[in-house]
């Protein structure tokens, strides 16, 4: 079972985010797996690269590049009187969180920042522009219906057959947390194109099997 190397174990720990220790295992895990297919990897909800750290060193340990995907101005949750929000990554002079500088230190620290590609802009927007196949695409946006779904939508037809799609914040009990992840998690199996891997808390790990979404 590929694990990431202790300093980047600590990396990750050290990292602002939200992604617990034995989430980001797996997340290495199936990345290290996916990166085997030569393509690449990619995340959609980059924050301040935390599990951006993971991707990326999997992604270096298979010779491919990690992308990750994000406005850089926080989900829904993260705003100025929501639970996970952090004053600490807001622009003082626009009035807006901006979480790009912490992240591309976050990825330099860690000795990352030549295996990532790091695409800033709405999702939906840069999954229309972006042509290729991927071998894993790890979902981790917005929590919204309209963002999850967004998300879904966009990047999961992108799987190449025999990739993985990732998809984090799936909660069966709504008193756990929000239900849009789990809605397009069942979606996916529902669909018949993915198969479930494995479940590791609340992050789900699924195969491309067959065409569609």
């Amino acid at each position: 079972m590929p694990a990431p190397e202790t300093a980047i174990v600590s990396a990750f720990e050290s990292a602002k985010g939200f992604m617990p220790v034995t989430e980001g295992l797996a997340l290495y895990e199936a990345a290290a797996e996916a990166g085997k297919l030569g393509l690449p990897l990619l995340e959609v909800g980059t924050y301040c690269g935390r599990s951006t750290i993971l991707v990326a060193d999997a992604a270096r340990q298979a010779g491919v590049v990690a992308v990750t995907v994000d406005h850089h101005r926080g989900s829904e949750e993260q705003q100025p009187g929501w639970e996970y929000h952090d004053p600490t990554v807001v622009d003082p002079e626009v009035g807006l969180m901006d979480t790009l500088p912490t992240f591309r230190r976050t990825l330099r620290k860690a000795g990352l920042e030549e295996h990532v590609i790091a695409l800033v802009g709405r999702s939906p927007q840069v999954a229309k522009a972006w042509g290729g196949e991927l071998g894993f695409v790890f979902i981790d946006g917005g929590h919204t219906d309209e963002h999850a779904t967004n998300d879904y939508e966009g990047w999961a037809p992108k799987v190449a057959v025999g990739g993985l799609l990732v998809i984090h914040d799936v909660f069966p009990n709504p008193e756990d947390g929000g239900q849009a992840p789990y809605r397009i998690y069942l979606r996916a199996l529902a669909s018949g194109a993915f198969e479930e891997v494995s479940v590791t808390d609340s992050l789900r790990v699924l195969r491309r099997v067959g065409e569609g979404i």
